[in-house]
C-alpha cells in the first residue's frame, strides 16, 4: 500500500474570504530544535506569538520573535496588487488580501495558499527546515493565460522581543549588510538573521511598521498592539510554473539552495516518517487520514535542543518543557509512533533530575533551578517506564533506572516536599500545602489556587497503585524477590484503601478524600484514571459505574469536562481576561487529553473497539478548526465547545494517538487469537 501525505485540511473560498473564520484558523510549524513559526489562514497577525521565525536566543527554549512577517505584492508595471492582509488598531483591515484567497490546505504539515487575482492563480507555501532555525517561503504562478509580465515583492519585517513580551520603543536598531541576493540583519546580542535567495534582488530599508492589532491578545485581556521593523525588500521575477522564494535563517552555515529542492526535502522527510510508522507499527497500518495527520502533528513536539538534549515541548505557542506533560505525552508521541530510541533517551535523561523522589514540573533552562511542585509527575514517570517496557523489552534500560525508581517509591512512602506522603493507615497518598497547586488541575490566580485539591486526590492514588504494581513487576525482572514482595504488599494495601473513594450513592468516585471538605463529591474526570491505567484498583462493577458517570456528566465530542455542569462552580465558557480564564480552567472547561483515557477506559469496560474508537468521530472537524492539523489544549464546556487555550497541545495529540494505538493493538491481538 502506497503511503501519501494526508490532505485532511482543505478550506474553500467561502471560508478563506470570511475574515473571522480565516483568522480563527491557524497553522503551526516546528523546526525540531526549539524554534517555530505560526500564523493565520488570513495572513493577519492576531497573537504576539505569530511570526515566520521564532527561535531560542541564549537559553534552550528562551524563544524570541525574529522574522515577523513578509507582506507580498505582485508588481505589474506601476500597478501594485497586494497579496497580504493586515489588521490595524481601530478595527481597520487593509489591505484585504484574504479576499483573493481561492483555497487553503495542508500538504502534510505544509501550509499552502492559492490566490485568484483576476486571471492569475498564485500559490504560496511556508515550511521550516528540520534541525535548523530556518524558514522557507515559496511562490509560483499556476495560471497566467495572457503572459503578463510580473514581479513578486516581499516586505521583510523583523523584531527581537521575547515571544511572550511586547515590542518596546527602546530596542537598538540593527546593522544591515546587503548584496544582490542576500540581506543580513544584525541586532545587538542576537544571532545574525540571514535572508537569501537564488533569484531575488535585495533592497535595504529601515522603518517601523506600527499599530498591528493583535485581536487574540485583546480577547485574552492582554496588550494588543505591536510594531515591527521593516529591514528591506526582496523582489523576484515570477514566471508560470517556476518556484521563487527566500530563506530566513539564523544558522551560520545555511546553504543557498533552490527553494523547490528544500520543499521536496521537507515533503520527503514527512512522507518517510509517516511511511515508517505505518510499516513498523501494525496499529497504524490502515488508518483514516485524520489519524495520519495526528502522526505528522506529533513531530512538532519532539525536539533536539542545544547542546543536543532530547525533549518534548508541551504545546504551541507559549508552552515550554514540563515534566508532567512530557511523561503523559511520551507513550503517544514516541512509543506509539516507534520513536523507541528517543523514548529511552528521554526517560534516562530525567534520572539525574529526580530529587527527594520528585520529578521537576518545570524543566530547568541553563542555570535555572528546577521547580518541584507536582505530586504526580514522578508517578507518571514510572507509568512512562511501564509503557516503554511493554512496547519494547529493554531490560537494560530498566537496570539503569532501577535505583532511582526505588527512591521515588521510598520518598513517596516516607514523605517528601509539600506534604506528599503515604498514609500508613490506608496506603493512600496525601498531598497539600497552602498556596501550592500540586495536581494537574493547577490554575492559580495571584495567590489563590483555584482547585487546591489538598488531601488524597483520586487520580494520584490510581497512579500510586499503578506505580506499585509496575515496580513489583520490575523487581521481578531484577530478580529481587524481597523487593517484589514488598511492592505487592504495598499495592494490596493501597487497593484496599482505594475502596474508600467509591461512593455509596452510585455516582462513581470521590475526587478527594480527607481534604478540607472531608470527602469532595464534585464529579470530575480524575476518576477515569482508575479505569484507564494498566492496573485498576476497582472491581468490574465499579469500573462500569465510573465510566457511566463520566459518559453521562462529562463526555463531549472533544474531551471530558473538568467539572459536572450541575455543580454550582461550573463555568461553561473559557473566556475573558487572565483571572476569568484561569478561574474557569478546571471548572468545567473540556480537556482533549482526557478523551484518550476515556477511550481506553471504555474499551476496557465494554470490550467494544468500534465504540471506543468512534469517540474520534469529531476529530476531522476539529483538525480543520483552530490549530489546523493538530489538537487544541481545551474547549468550552458548553456547546458548541469552541476550541480555546493553546491551539496545538502535545498531550492532546499524544493521548489520542496512544488510545488508537493501544485499542487497535489489543483488537488485532484478540482477532488473531480468535482465528488461531
Amino acid at each position: 500500500m502506497k503511503t501519501e501525505l494526508p490532505q485532511q485540511v482543505q478550506l474553500d473560498r467561502a471560508l478563506c474570504t470570511d475574515l473571522a473564520q480565516a483568522e480563527q484558523r491557524e497553522w503551526w510549524l516546528s523546526d525540531g530544535k526549539g524554534g517555530y513559526a505560526g500564523g493565520t489562514v488570513a495572513g493577519t497577525l492576531t497573537r504576539r506569538y505569530h511570526g515566520l521565525l521564532v527561535a531560542p536566543i541564549g537559553r534552550a527554549l528562551q524563544r524570541h520573535l525574529l522574522f515577523a512577517k513578509a507582506d507580498a505584492e505582485l508588481l505589474e508595471g506601476e500597478r501594485v496588487i497586494p497579496v497580504h492582509t493586515n489588521r490595524w488598531g481601530g478595527g481597520v483591515v487593509e489591505p484585504q488580501g484574504n479576499l483573493a484567497l481561492e483555497s487553503f490546505r495542508l500538504d502534510g504539515r505544509m501550509p499552502v495558499w492559492r490566490y485568484r487575482l483576476d486571471d492569475l492563480l498564485l500559490e504560496a507555501r511556508i515550511w521550516m527546515e528540520h534541525g535548523r532555525h530556518s524558514t522557507h517561503l515559496a511562490w509560483r504562478l499556476l495560471e497566467n493565460p495572457h503572459q503578463r509580465k510580473l514581479q513578486l515583492r516581499l516586505r521583510l519585517m523583523t523584531n527581537t522581543r521575547d515571544h511572550h513580551g511586547e515590542s518596546g520603543y527602546d530596542t537598538a536598531l540593527p546593522a544591515l549588510q546587503i548584496s544582490d541576493h542576500e540581506l543580513d540583519v544584525q541586532y545587538p546580542d542576537c544571532p545574525t538573521l540571514h535572508f537569501h535567495s537564488r533569484c531575488g534582488v535585495a533592497e535595504q530599508a529601515h522603518f517601523c511598521v506600527e499599530n498591528f492589532d493583535l485581536s487574540e491578545e485583546r480577547e485574552r485581556g492582554l496588550s494588543s498592539r505591536d510594531r515591527h521593523l521593516c529591514v528591506g525588500f526582496m523582489t523576484f521575477p515570477i514566471h508560470l510554473g517556476h518556484w521563487v522564494g527566500l530563506t530566513a535563517s539564523i544558522e551560520k552555515d545555511e546553504p543557498v539552495c533552490y527553494v523547490e529542492e528544500a520543499m521536496r526535502r521537507a515533503q520527503a522527510r514527512d512522507l518517510a516518517r509517516l511511511t515508517q510508522v505505518k510499516m513498523t507499527v501494525p496499529a497504524f497500518t490502515d488508518t483514516p487520514s485524520g489519524v495520519d495527520q495526528l502522526i505528522l502533528a506529533s513531530e512538532n513536539f519532539v525536539l533536539r535542543i542545544p547542546p543536543g538534549r532530547f525533549a518534548l515541548i508541551a504545546g504551541y505557542p507559549w508552552f515550554g518543557e514540563w515534566g508532567r506533560d512530557s511523561m503523559i505525552a511520551l507513550p503517544g508521541l514516541l512509543l506509539a509512533t516507534g520513536h523507541y530510541a528517543e523514548a529511552r533517551e528521554l526517560l534516562l535523561g530525567y534520572l539525574p533530575l529526580v530529587d527527594r523522589g520528585m520529578l521537576p514540573n518545570w524543566f530547568p533552562n541553563d542555570g535555572d533551578a528546577p521547580q518541584y511542585n507536582t505530586v504526580d509527575a514522578a508517578l507518571w514517570y514510572i507509568e512512562a517506564w511501564c509503557a516503554y517496557l511493554t512496547a519494547i523489552n529493554d531490560t537494560h534500560a530498566i537496570v539503569q533506572a532501577w535505583p532511582v525508581l526505588q527512591q521515588i517509591i521510598a520518598h513517596y512512602r516516607d514523605g517528601t516536599r509539600h506534604g506528599i506522603g503515604m498514609d500508613a493507615g490506608d496506603g493512600l497518598l496525601h498531598a497539600g500545602e497552602a498556596g501550592v497547586q500540586l495536581t494537574w488541575m493547577d490554575a492559580k490566580v495571584g495567590d489563590e489556587v483555584i482547585t487546591p485539591r489538598h488531601g488524597k486526590p483520586v487520580e494520584v492514588n490510581a497512579l500510586w497503585f499503578n506505580a506499585l504494581q509496575t515496580m513489583a513487576q520490575f523487581a521481578g525482572l531484577m530478580k529481587d524477590e524481597a523487593r517484589a514482595a514488598e511492592y505487592r504488599e504495598m499495592a494490596a494495601h493501597t487497593r484496599h484503601g482505594f475502596q474508600r473513594f467509591v461512593r455509596a450513592d452510585g455516582l462513581g468516585l470521590y475526587d478527594v478524600l480527607d481534604g478540607a471538605q472531608a470527602h469532595d463529591d464534585a464529579v470530575r474526570p480524575n476518576q477515569i484514571f482508575a479505569v484507564s491505567l494498566p492496573f485498576s484498583p476497582l472491581d468490574a462493577h465499579t469500573r462500569q459505574t465510573v465510566l457511566a458517570i463520566c459518559r453521562d456528566r462529562l463526555l463531549t465530542p472533544f474531551g471530558l469536562r473538568s467539572l459536572d455542569p450541575a455543580h454550582p462552580a461550573y463555568r461553561g465558557r473559557y473566556a475573558g481576561d487572565v483571572r476569568s480564564r484561569d478561574s474557569a480552567y478546571h471548572q468545567g472547561t473540556v480537556w482533549a487529553w482526557l478523551l484518550g483515557h476515556y477511550m481506553l477506559a471504555e474499551y476496557r469496560v465494554t470490550d467494544d473497539a468500534t465504540l471506543a474508537l468512534s469517540r474520534l468521530n469529531a476529530l476531522p472537524q476539529h483538525l480543520s478548526d483552530a490549530g489546523l492539523g493538530t489538537v487544541s489544549e481545551i474547549f468550552d464546556g458548553d456547546a458548541p465547545h469552541i476550541p480555546r487555550g493553546a491551539p496545538s497541545q502535545a498531550w492532546s495529540v499524544a493521548c489520542l494517538l496512544e488510545a488508537w494505538w493501544k485499542i487497535r493493538h489489543r483488537q488485532r491481538a484478540h482477532q488473531q487469537k480468535g482465528s488461531s
